[in-house]
C-alpha cells in the first residue's frame, strides 16, 4: 500500500514553492546543529558502518550531503520528486545518488533492498509527519531495508512539541514565516506519543538499542530573536541488540 495522493502531492506542492536559499525551510538547519550531532551518538551502535547508508526522508539533501563525506555509499531518498531534484541541483558532483521512494510502500522498500543489500537508514521527523496509517508500515519498511546488520537511526519529535508548535501557529501575528507553509500545504506535524515509536519498532521486528533526548534544532527564530529549538527524542535500532 503506498501512500495518499492528497499526502504525495502535499509534498510536492510544499517543495516547489520553498525558497532555494540555505535555512528557508523550518527544519533545515545546518548540518552541524543537527545531523552532526545526532551522529555523535549513533555512530557507537552503528554494528557494520560500511554498509550502504538511507538518508531516508532526504528533502532537499542538505543532511545528505553532509552524511556521504562521512560513509562510503549514501543515498537519498524522497517521497517527492520536487526535494529531489533540489538536492541533485545542489549535489552536482555526485556525493550521493538520490533515489524517489514511497516509505510506505512495501514493493519500493523491497526494491531497494534489492538493489543495496542490507543498509543502514537515518530518518529524521518523518514519522511525526506521517498519516497515522502509515506510520507501522513505514516501520516495517525500514525493517526491510536494514535486513539482518543494518541500524535505523530516528529522530522525532517529542510529544511535548505539538503544544509549543500550536503555540506558535496561533501567535497574535500568526505562524512564523518558515512555519506558515508546513500548515498552508496540509503537513501540519502529527501526534505520535513519546510511548509509541518503541511500540512500533518492536512490532516491525526491531530491538531498541539506544535511546535519549536532545533539542531539534529549527531554523526559524521568535520575535525576540532567539532560535527555536523543539524537544525531540533520538532511537537506535536493528535485529538484534
Amino acid at each position: 500500500m503506498s501512500v495518499t495522493n492528497r499526502y504525495r502531492e502535499a509534498w510536492e506542492g510544499f517543495w516547489r514553492e520553498a525558497p532555494d536559499e540555505p535555512g528557508a525551510v523550518f527544519w533545515d538547519a545546518e548540518p552541524e546543529r543537527t545531523v552532526a550531532l545526532h551522529l555523535a551518538l549513533f555512530e557507537p551502535y552503528l554494528a557494520a558502518p560500511e554498509l550502504p547508508l538511507v538518508d531516508l526522508g532526504c528533502g532537499n539533501g542538505t543532511q545528505t550531503r553532509f552524511l556521504s563525506d562521512r560513509f562510503p555509499r549514501v543515498l537519498g531518498a524522497d517521497l517527492s520528486t520536487a526535494a529531489l531534484d533540489r538536492a541533485r541541483r545542489a549535489d552536482p558532483g555526485g556525493r550521493a545518488t538520490y533515489r524517489p521512494l514511497d516509505a510506505a510502500d512495501k514493493a519500493d522498500a523491497e526494491a531497494l533492498h534489492t538493489d543495496l543489500g542490507d543498509a543502514n537508514v537515518y530518518l529524521r521527523g518523518v514519522l511525526h509527519q506521517c498519516d497515522p496509517d502509515d506510520r507501522q508500515r513505514l516501520v516495517d519498511n525500514i525493517a526491510t531495508l536494514l535486513g539482518e546488520r543494518g541500524r535505523a537511526c530516528l529522530v522525532e519529535l517529542a510529544e511535548a512539541a505539538k503544544p509549543l508548535l500550536m503555540g506558535l501557529a496561533q501567535g497574535p501575528t500568526g505562524p512564523p514565516a518558515k512555519l506558515a507553509p508546513i500548515f498552508r500545504h496540509g503537513i501540519a506535524p502529527g501526534e505520535v506519543t513519546d510511548a509509541a515509536i518503541p511500540e512500533y519498532l518492536r512490532a516491525a521486528g526491531l530491538t531498541l538499542v539506544a535511546g535519549g533526548e536532545l533539542p531539534l534544532i529549527t531554523t526559524e527564530y521568535t520575535a525576540e530573536g532567539t532560535r527555536i529549538e523543539l524537544p525531540s527524542r533520538w532511537y537506535v535500532a536493528g535485529r538484534t541488540a
